[in-house]
């Protein structure tokens, strides 16, 4: 899917065609076509791979500079459910006439950009442009985490209930998820701080030009994602050790019940040994007593009481 849009001065989006391309333009490429990437580097003379690179769910962040642009590539937070979190490439193009964006999927950092909220961003303005949408990735990876940490919370207090495997499950699931934004945002880190240092680079400014506001939004960008650092960290320590903890509380219960069983065959097995005894192809004690049965039920049931006793008052029952 590709479509264009252009900030208006008063502020609505307009959309373009490649037809009807124009400077100030955002190109928004979602799962493009071949067709749709060799269209867009002809009109824009981006080079092909830039434009590709974000097709990679495995690309890592960095950024790439060639003489007439440069290439942004970001790890952007997605939930695909209630519990499953990942992270896409986003590879923002940075171009003197234009700016594009390109990714696998739809995400709730892109869609964020719409008519709705035309006031608050200019596709012209291509830095400050590029500095929301990463300032919008880390507010979402600190969205997505904050709902990892209610999640794991619910899935803690079920747990103390009734230990399911689904729930285990679901925990194995959010810490995969913190795992992958672990990565995208020590990566997304070194590319802010790689901008940091370039922003001011002369033979960037046709592409790159910053302005006050655009250094105050870039520090505010690194700031929300040294936050999401350290919250995925933080959160990672608390799973890894809730997951301990309810490994430790199982492996435990399951010697509980062990040792149960255990001392239940022994109390079960005494009226077996005691009736095996009476019930031998040889003369034995009480075989002419009509109450003989019942004295040697009596006497089974003694032995078992007593073994109970001795096994409970050693904590073994």
């Amino acid at each position: 899917m590709l479509k264009i849009y252009k900030s208006m001065e008063s502020g609505p989006l307009q959309e373009l065609t490649l037809k009807t391309l124009e400077k100030g333009a955002w190109i928004n490429i979602i799962d493009p076509t071949p067709y749709e990437l060799k269209v867009v580097s002809n009109l824009t003379q981006v080079e092909p791979d830039f434009l590709r690179s974000a097709l990679d769910d495995e690309e890592r962040s960095h950024i790439d500079i060639e003489d007439d642009s440069v290439m942004v590539l970001t790890n952007v937070p997605i939930c695909r459910d209630d519990d499953s979190y990942d992270a896409l490439p986003l590879a923002i193009i940075l171009t003197e006439e234009v700016i594009i964006t390109v990714c696998l999927e739809e995400t709730p950092v892109m869609n964020e950009f719409n008519e709705r909220t035309s006031k608050l961003f200019r596709t012209f303005k291509k830095t400050r442009f590029l500095f929301q949408i990463l300032y919008k990735s880390a507010t979402y990876f600190l969205k997505y985490l904050r709902q990892i940490s209610k999640t794991s919370d619910e899935i803690e207090d079920k747990l103390r209930d009734d230990m399911k495997n689904s729930e285990i499950l679901r925990l194995l699931t959010l810490q995969k998820g913190l795992t992958y934004f672990n990565a995208a945002i020590r990566s997304n880190g070194a590319v802010l701080d790689k901008l940091m240092r370039i922003r001011n680079n002369q033979n960037l400014a046709p592409m790159l030009k910053v302005y006050e506001e655009d250094e105050d939004l870039l520090e505010d960008v690194i700031i929300e994602n040294k936050q999401a650092r350290e919250m995925v960290e933080m959160y990672s320590k608390i799973l890894a050790r809730i997951a301990d903890t309810f490994s430790s509380i199982i492996s435990n219960s399951q010697n509980l019940v062990m040792k149960f069983l255990a001392a239940m065959t022994i109390i079960i097995a005494i009226p077996t040994v005691v009736s095996s005894f009476f019930g031998m192809n040889v003369p034995v004690p009480l075989a002419d007593n009509p109450e003989g049965f019942f004295y040697v039920m009596l006497v089974a049931f003694a032995i078992s009481i007593t073994s109970a006793y001795i096994l409970w008052r050693r904590d073994m029952l």
